[in-house]
């Protein structure tokens, strides 16, 4: 390290929750790779050790011990270079989120996280004792650097700022799992650049990337300067070394590689496939099973499985009814040679049938009508699963979320799975999706009758979506107002829709919950997604 000069590296590593003699050597690996590269200090994401969030695995303290045991190994491997490392840090029977800073196999001091959020995916007061203590260290001449975690620099008078003022820091180091929604780096930038001209500071922040169960975090780590500058950004979405060297004396003199951020589609697409891929290699799955219809929501969620995972680890099922169209089953054979993957193709009619007539007795009386046709979405469930269970398939759901959100889907049936990767995407994004591949790939790779064909789940003759919901875009709008921005029905008419109209799809939100309780977890992309995000009872007569 010259005088007043660091080379800094942020290591932006896919870690997996528990699995932490993997993650230490990942960790070793980026060390002996910063080394390599001239580091003076080499910086990993919040609870790298552990993986991100591990949840009720901080109640273990076998599971803390291992942590601590590993992080020996650690910093035996930090020979003449500055680590900082996040862990799950057990004291005096409290436990904290931290970052152990290392130096020459010497652990010098821990930072434990102070602002623990509690909101959204967030539920650190459950598991963390917030820290006390903030550590200044010098590096070198005329520098001086602190440590935060992830929260605690979302808040402008947080520890980073009390290290500027009573401690004369001039870099500003965050560890981070910040977990993505769609725009969220454009947020964090925001953050981080007023955090380093309020400061007059270098800021440094690795984030982590990988997917977690319905968690995908995106990477994209960064570096800015004292005048707000930005000097560094790494990849969205993938692992890679961030390496800046930083010039105390003359700040504007520096440049990183900054690497060009993804358009809002490709970012969006981008989390969804990294989620699936993690979920289906992280959960010791080789392969995917999924229903192709024929329709939009399969088509775009076969694609997703195959840039995750391969073409030859996606099998698509087709099984139509007397119900389905010539068209539909036409598509999803055309799609599947275009995707180049396996289609297995499996009629259910015969079944359909031996249903109803085992129902005959039971139902006499009564017009057919809901019962019968779900019937068919749970014998497609059933054959799913029974495909999963013979041969270690993952099976992947299809429905999207403006369809979940009002209950338009088959308990038991199209909902059965392991993952659901169209979850938290809304339907009229599932079409801008779909055209972002067919620009990406070639015009053909789903076929444009599948996109401009109106969307129906061919449960009876003729069946059309909007038989029973308004169109999507207006839906989409309602359940964005609802779910996501938390407006009242009142809210929502003065938006300028129709009074009737709204009840009708907040009831259809309420009343299905039972229904998204039971649901498989999916890839988070909204700012509020059903599940972690949404926790609200299934006994609810709340009407506002």
């Amino acid at each position: 390290m010259k005088k007043d000069r660091l080379r800094i590296a942020l290591a932006q590593v896919n870690t997996t929750v528990g699995d932490i003699d993997r993650n230490t050597g990942k960790i070793i690996e980026s060390i002996d790779r910063a080394k390599n590269r001239g580091a003076d200090i080499v910086v990993f994401p919040e609870l790298a050790l552990s993986g991100y969030p591990p949840e009720d695995l901080l109640l273990k303290k076998n599971f803390l011990k291992k942590n601590r045991d590993s992080l020996n190994k650690i910093r035996n491997a930090s020979r003449s270079i500055f680590v900082i490392v996040g862990f799950p840090d057990l004291a005096k029977g409290e436990v904290s989120n931290a970052a152990a800073l290392i130096y020459d196999r010497k652990l010098l001091d821990i930072y434990r996280k102070m602002i623990l959020p509690n909101y959204g995916v967030f539920d650190e007061r459950r598991y963390f004792y917030p820290g006390e203590s903030i550590p200044v260290a010098p590096f070198g001449k005329g520098i001086k650097m602190s440590v935060s975690i992830c929260e605690d620099i979302w808040h402008p008078l947080g520890p980073h700022r009390i290290a500027v003022l009573c401690g004369g820091a001039n870099l500003i180091i965050n560890l981070s799992s910040s977990p993505y929604h769609a725009g969220k780096i454009k947020e964090r930038q925001r953050i981080l650049k007023d955090c380093a001209i309020k400061n007059k500071a270098f800021v440094c922040y690795c984030n982590s990337i990988g997917g977690q169960d319905e968690l995908v975090f995106d990477g994209g780590s960064l570096i800015y300067g004292p005048k707000g500058h930005l000097i560094a950004r790494a990849r969205q979405f993938e692992e890679g070394l961030l390496i800046a060297d930083l010039d105390f004396k003359s700040p504007r003199n520096i440049a990183g590689k900054i690497e060009k951020l993804l358009d809002p589609t490709e970012e969006i697409y981008s989390a969804l496939v990294l989620g699936l891929k993690d979920y289906t290699h992280k959960n010791d799955f080789k392969k995917v099973v999924l229903g192709l219809s024929g329709g939009i929501d399969s088509a775009l969620t076969a694609v997703i499985a195959c840039d995750a995972l391969g073409k030859k680890n996606v099998v698509a099922v087709s099984m139509p009814s007397r119900f389905s169209s010539f068209a539909t089953k036409r598509d999803a054979r055309i799609l599947a040679r275009n995707l180049e993957i396996e289609l297995i193709d499996l009629p259910i009619d015969n079944i359909h049938k031996a249903h109803l007539s085992t129902l005959k007795r039971a139902f006499k009386g009564k017009r057919p009508g809901v019962a019968e046709e779900n019937l068919q979405a749970r014998i497609r469930g059933n054959i799913l699963m029974a495909l999963s269970n013979k041969f270690g398939w993952l099976v992947v759901t299809t429905g999207n979320k403006s369809e979940i959100s009002v209950g338009y889907c088959t308990l038991y049936g199209d909902m059965a799975g392991g993952f659901a990767v169209l979850k938290d995407v809304p339907k009229t994004t599932v079409y801008t999706l779909a055209r972002y591949i067919s620009k990406k790939y070639s015009s053909n790779t789903i076929p444009l009758s599948i996109i401009k064909r109106a969307p129906t789940a061919e449960l009876r003759a003729r069946q059309k979506d909007q038989d029973t919901l308004p169109p999507y875009k207006t839906l989409d709008s309602i359940l964005d107002a609802y779910i996501e921005g938390d407006s009242s029905r009142e809210d929502i008419v003065r938006m300028g829709f129709n009074r009737a109209l709204v009840n009708q799809v907040i009831s259809m939100v309420d009343k299905n919950e039972y229904k998204r309780r039971q649901a498989p977890p999916g890839v988070k992309i909204t700012p509020k997604a059903f599940g972690r995000d949404r926790r609200m009872p299934i006994v609810n007569r709340w009407q506002g």
